[in-house]
């Protein structure tokens, strides 16, 4: 018999940006949060402050994805399971691919792949009892599209593409949907450099998205109403490569 499903979501990097937006969104839908952060504990903090006021539990989790991610799969056990996750946590260190180091290129995998992979087999454990669960993969459009400088980061973003595809048949007949979502340039502190009206005439919005923009979209993922989408990539770019 399965158990009742988990009220409690994770989301990495949830300190700033993307993830903060995403904490938010899914504390307005009434899902206890496990917020995590890698450096900023202050910033997790302030957001675990804001989903508080939505009425639900939360708990700030800190944890270097680089070395371990430990302290959320025990985090997890400790609320008796989640029901969504959502690995958003990312890292970049761009060089070209000539000088680029074995560290430089494995430092990002571990982080944005690896680390993501790990998280997904603890949370499914208990997914698969209750048959029932929402993971979302943020990608990026530069792992569907390649750039130059970013052998790794898009190397890592198109692991997590192929990751979602290869979970989404493996779970989805246990009523557990596993989707990725791919944003452009959104206004983050990835992106603070991006400000110029050559740019951004590339994208047929004339704008940066916001981090609000994606976050809805993943609390969507993570809702019932997405209980049929499984296995996609949505592209949240303001039509950049349509």
């Amino acid at each position: 018999m399965s158990r009742e499903p988990s009220r409690w979501a994770l989301v990495t990097g949830a300190s700033k940006g993307i993830g903060a937006a995403t904490a938010e969104a899914l504390a307005a839908q009434g899902r206890n949060l496990i917020v995590h952060y890698g450096g900023d504990r202050a910033g997790a903090e302030a957001v675990a402050r804001r989903c508080d006021e939505a009425g639900v539990e939360t708990r700030v989790v800190g944890a270097d994805l680089r070395e371990s991610v430990e302290p959320l799969t025990a985090a997890i056990d400790e609320v008796g399971g989640v029901s969504v996750l959502v690995n958003n946590a990312g890292v970049a260190a761009d060089g070209l691919a000539m000088s680029m180091t074995d560290d430089a290129f494995g430092m990002v995998l571990q982080v944005n792949l690896a680390a993501a992979f790990s998280l997904c087999r603890t949370a499914l454990r208990g997914m698969l009892r209750t048959r029932s669960g929402r993971i979302v993969n943020l990608t990026s459009v530069v792992g569907l599209h390649g750039n130059a400088g970013q052998t790794n980061y898009a190397a890592s973003k198109a692991g997590l593409v192929g990751m979602t595809k290869a979970l989404a048949r493996e779970v989805g007949k246990r009523n557990i949907t596993v989707n990725a979502v791919a944003p452009g340039f959104i206004e983050t502190g990835m992106t603070a450099a991006i400000d110029s009206d050559e740019f951004l005439a590339r994208i047929p919005a004339g704008r940066l998205g916001t981090a609000a923009e994606v976050a809805s979209v993943v609390a969507f993922l993570c809702s019932d109403e997405a209980r049929y989408v499984n296995g996609s990539v949505v592209q949240v770019d303001g039509g950049l490569f349509a």
